[in-house]
Order: structure tokens, then C-alpha cells, then sequence
């Protein structure tokens, strides 16, 4: 089940997945994965037996959000979690009148948002010490 957090408790399970995806799994600097964004951002949560084990957060602005911080804890990969939580995020953000959504796909997973409808923008960029690739997906 994907919801949207509702409580600092939750909120601090993201950032405890996250933590643990993108700090510890990928070396990404600490100072860097949390940040001011989060404050104004919307979070999504996946749970699985009981347990939450994934999550998301997407930034608006206007009539497009942007979505970041997907993580998928490694023992849940492979089972559809990130598509689960992509196709909610889309259902809500065309619930709430955007017309697109944007994401910084880190380039070993373009496959995936590419299934997902997305597509590939710009040149590719470094972030974090990982290459990235901007990619668009219309709602409407």
C-alpha cells in the first residue's frame, strides 16, 4: 500500500530509507540527500508487511511536480515497489491538475521511467558524483 505521509514518524521512516538507499548504499554525502526541499515537498510511503520500504517525494510548482528521492530498500527491488509508487504519485498529481512531471533519473535506471512513460531531455549531468538525465512525463 502507497500513502502519503501524514506524520513526523513517517516522515522520519522515509528519510531512514533513504538514509540507507542513497547515503550508505550509494555514498552519497548526508549533507546532500536531506535538504531544505524536503520541508516544502510531499512524501510517499510503500508499505510491505507492515514495514514501510519505500518511498518518494515530489516538489510543485505551478502546474508541474517534480519527483525525487525514489528509493527502494535493496531486499524489496525487483518486486514492482518503484513502479507502485510512481503510478500513485502520477494518479495524485493528476488529481491535483498538473500537467507534468519531471525527475532526475540517475542513468542506470532510465529503463525504468522510460516504461513508465517518461522521456529522456537535455544532456546528461553529474549530481551528487552520479550522472543524471532529466526526463519528462505528461499528465495530460
Amino acid at each position: 500500500m502507497v500513502r502519503l505521509v501524514q506524520t513526523p514518524e513517517e516522515r522520519q521512516q522515509a528519510f531512514r530509507i533513504r538514509k540507507q538507499v542513497f547515503v550508505e548504499e550509494q555514498g552519497v554525502p548526508a549533507q546532500l540527500e536531506l535538504d531544505a526541499k524536503d520541508e516544502q515537498a510531499v512524501h510517499w510511503l510503500l508499505w510491505r508487511e507492515g514495514e514501510p520500504v519505500a518511498t518518494a517525494r515530489l516538489l510543485r510548482q505551478d502546474k508541474q511536480g517534480k519527483v525525487g528521492r525514489v528509493a527502494v530498500l535493496p531486499e524489496w527491488r525487483s518486486h514492482g515497489l518503484g513502479r507502485e509508487v510512481m503510478e500513485e504519485i502520477h494518479n495524485w498529481g493528476q488529481r491535483q491538475g498538473l500537467e507534468k512531471i519531471v525527475l532526475d533519473a540517475q542513468v542506470q535506471v532510465i529503463a525504468f521511467y522510460e516504461k513508465l512513460g517518461y522521456e529522456s531531455v537535455g544532456e546528461p549531468f553529474e549530481e551528487a558524483g552520479i550522472l543524471h538525465k532529466r526526463m519528462v512525463r505528461w499528465l495530460v
